[in-house]
């Protein structure tokens, strides 16, 4: 009898979605329209599952607008993982399993931050595909993806050819990057550690400091993140980044250190003309549900 009354209950997937939707649109009116239902059968599928765990979910505000209580802020995350995970379970025993081979095009930053995540589950689905990974600078990458090398591309905006579009994935902040054990950032002129000059971060970099009037030298130059990382752990340069997986002994630096704002950067990603399918389309799938993850994670972060 002890064990029954302590047995939690089991959680409806749909109320959650109905939760995680009215928290993200913030409204009640938005969140129906999206699954086409009506506010009142939305509304009730919150109180369901607010009577289920006896806490309020909600603070209704003016204009319909409605925010997270404390234990509602608590139960996100838990429920984005929740339905992903059912998800996933659902995909693996219902999505057509596919195989053969994908070649897939990523600068080495990109492939450090965000492929295991993809390549995981991935492979957790369509465990007999042979996923053929390239690190390689964007303006490198996309050459090759014209010419039937690569299947899928991951590149920086700024560095994409004309008339090959392009599905967005991520927008996030450049920084300046320095050791966490030197004031490499006070010298006079600032040592840079940049990619080749082609490359649109460094242009931003430059005309960056060109701007303010800031006094620079190129060090360091290398078309790997690492090669522009070394110099910076070493104390001997600055160099700039998307502020997510950086290694030890760096910090990132701002206006507090002297140094100018940097402009967002986007992940694009881009298909050959000849694509592999429906391998190319499975992969493709699965790298832009990662970066939406990711996304609305940093969102809730910031």
């Amino acid at each position: 009898m002890l064990m029954a009354m302590l047995r939690p209950a089991t959680l409806d997937p749909d109320l959650l979605r109905a939760f995680v939707l009215i928290a993200e649109e913030r409204s009640f009116t938005r969140a129906a329209q999206m699954v086409g239902r009506t506010q009142s059968a939305v509304s009730m599928q919150v109180q369901r599952l607010e009577g289920i765990l006896g806490q309020q979910l909600f603070h209704r505000g003016r204009g319909g607008q409605v925010d997270q209580t404390r234990h509602g802020q608590f139960l996100l995350d838990r429920a984005r993982e929740m339905l992903a995970l059912n998800d996933d379970i659902w995909r693996t025993f219902h999505q057509p399993s596919v195989s053969g081979q994908v070649r897939l095009g990523v600068p080495d930053d990109y492939a450090l931050r965000f492929l295991p995540r993809v390549l995981m589950r991935f492979a957790e689905v369509h465990p007999d595909v042979e996923v053929d990974v390239v690190c390689a600078p964007s303006k490198e990458l996309i050459p090759r993806l014209r010419t039937g090398e690569l299947d899928l591309a991951l590149v920086s905006e700024g560095d994409t050819a004309a008339g090959m579009g392009g599905e967005p994935l991520w927008t996030g902040p450049l920084v300046w990057i320095g050791s966490d054990r030197h004031a490499t950032h006070k010298m006079d002129p600032l040592p840079l550690a940049l990619s080749d000059p082609s490359c649109c971060w460094r242009l931003s970099a430059i005309q960056a400091l060109e701007t303010t009037g800031r006094r620079f030298r190129v060090a360091y130059t290398s078309s790997a993140q690492t090669g522009t990382l070394a110099p910076v752990m070493a104390g001997l340069a600055i160099t700039m980044s998307p502020a997510t997986a950086l290694p030890e002994g760096v910090r990132v630096l701002g206006p507090e250190d002297g140094l100018p704002p940097l402009p967002n950067f986007q992940v694009l990603m881009l298909r050959a003309r000849e694509a592999r399918q429906p391998v190319t389309d499975a992969l493709a799938d699965y790298i832009s549900e990662t970066f939406a993850r990711e996304a609305v994670k940093s969102s809730q972060a910031a």
